[in-house]
């Protein structure tokens, strides 16, 4: 039987595409954290959002993967090629800080839970181990090893599915809250919905998914774009967007039941929410909560860092992928490791996680909504994308997702200012 279940998980497992892992990515500790925030402050009325999200998710995923099958270019290669120069800086100039911000967030926070885990080590040092350990798994393992690697950790993910049914819930409540939206007009709950929709919605993940389609096409050799291959990556594109709202619920679901229904409002890390669901969900929990933390940080911190080091290698034309050796791409893997020890250094300076991940979320706020529109206008462009063009469907969910994250970046900009 054991058997049989491996098989079959390996079977999934070589049948999804970069689609699960970016999906898995979206879901990393920062990202816990403000789904945390969302249900201990507000219980289950943001249950919502993960269903509003998945259509908006997708679609522009999808877009995103379709550039990178049809042009065999990332979209920072296809931005250089097809549009003026400014537009990549800009791009470029908020990119960087906002990804270094996200990688110190997630590996603080790595460092966090594994003190939780054994009080007796320093935090530093589990951070500090977690960077190093990303670090040799990037430069060294070949792409396909790499990618099976993230793909079998998506499994950890599971857990986030169990962690809810451990303390007794009101499913009539949770239906009522996941389908029917519930909005409160002021500063604190449209700043925390604005934080859902950056975490969900990021640019980082943009370039990620276009680049790594060519490598998966270089690897399988699919050279020649036809209409299955399309139709195989939304399939792909759409499991793994699925599977991120679905982690995105359960946490919601979680925090908002297991630490909202016990007074605890107050959760600002991830350390916060595991430590409090220990004393009222059990150890189990508890314990499920944090390894979930630890795999989801292992699965994105490659994919903020790859998505940076695919920008800036394909703005200045230096060799890149995941898929050559370090001696045939250099400059790739020294931005990675830069990438990395720079978010480490941030546990160092006296930059918060919290504050870190604010100032992100700003960035990310900011540039979602102009990367959006080039997407869009790459997408419709015959002269780029031939007769691959998007469908209406896809331009209605793109446009929506531009009109949303555009009110997002300004409602972010006046709660901040």
């Amino acid at each position: 039987m054991k058997k049989k279940a491996t098989s079959k998980t390996k079977k999934l497992l070589q049948f999804v595409g970069p689609g699960l892992v970016t999906g898995a990515s979206d879901d990393d500790p920062s990202g816990i954290a403000t789904y945390s925030q969302a249900g201990a402050a507000y219980g289950l009325s943001t249950l919502w959002t993960s269903i509003v999200a998945f259509p908006l998710m997708a679609g522009i995923q999808q877009m995103c993967a379709k550039i990178g099958i049809v042009t065999n270019n990332g979209l920072t290669g296809t931005l250089k090629r097809y549009y003026p120069k400014y537009i990549l800086y800009i791009m470029l100039l908020f990119s960087f800080p906002a990804i270094i911000m996200n990688i110190g967030a997630d590996i603080a926070g790595m460092g966090a839970v594994g003190n939780l885990l054994f009080p007796s080590i320093d935090a530093n040092y589990f951070s500090v181990f977690f960077t190093l350990l990303l670090m040799g798994l990037i430069i060294y393992l070949p792409y396909q090893k790499m990618a099976s690697i993230l793909k079998y950790l998506c499994i950890v993910m599971l857990v986030y599915f169990i962690v809810p049914f451990l303390y007794h819930q009101d499913f009539n409540a949770i239906i009522k809250a996941t389908f029917i939206p519930k909005i409160e007009f002021n500063k604190e709950f449209i700043g925390i919905l604005v934080g859902i929709l950056g975490t969900t919605i990021s640019p980082y993940l943009f370039f990620w998914q276009a680049s790594v389609e060519v490598e998966e096409r270089k690897n399988n050799l699919k050279l020649v774009v036809n209409k299955k291959i399309v139709q195989a990556m939304e399939k792909d594109v759409d499991f793994g967007m699925g599977f991120s709202g679905l982690v995105m619920y359960f946490i919601i679901l979680t925090t908002g039941t297991v630490l909202y229904n016990n007074g605890m409002h107050e959760i600002n890390t991830v350390q916060d929410a595991a430590n409090a669901l220990k004393p009222l969900a059990g150890n189990l929990a508890y314990l499920l909560f944090s390894i979930g933390v630890i795999g989801t940080g292992l699965i994105a911190i490659p994919v903020l860092c790859g998505s940076l080091s695919y920008i800036f290698t394909e703005t200045f034309g230096w060799n890149q992928g995941l898929d050559k050796k370090f001696h045939e791409a250099k400059a790739f893997y020294i931005i990675i490791a830069i990438s990395l020890l720079l978010g480490l250094s941030m546990n160092y300076i006296g930059l918060s996680p919290i504050k870190a991940l604010l100032y992100t979320a700003i960035l990310y706020g900011l540039t979602a909504p102009v990367l959006i529109a080039i997407i869009l206008h790459i997408s419709n462009n015959k002269k780029i994308m031939g007769k691959y063009v998007n469908s209406l469907k896809l331009n209605v969910l793109g446009i929506l997702a531009f009109v949303i994250m555009s009110i997002a970046a300004i409602a972010l900009i006046y709660l901040q200012f």
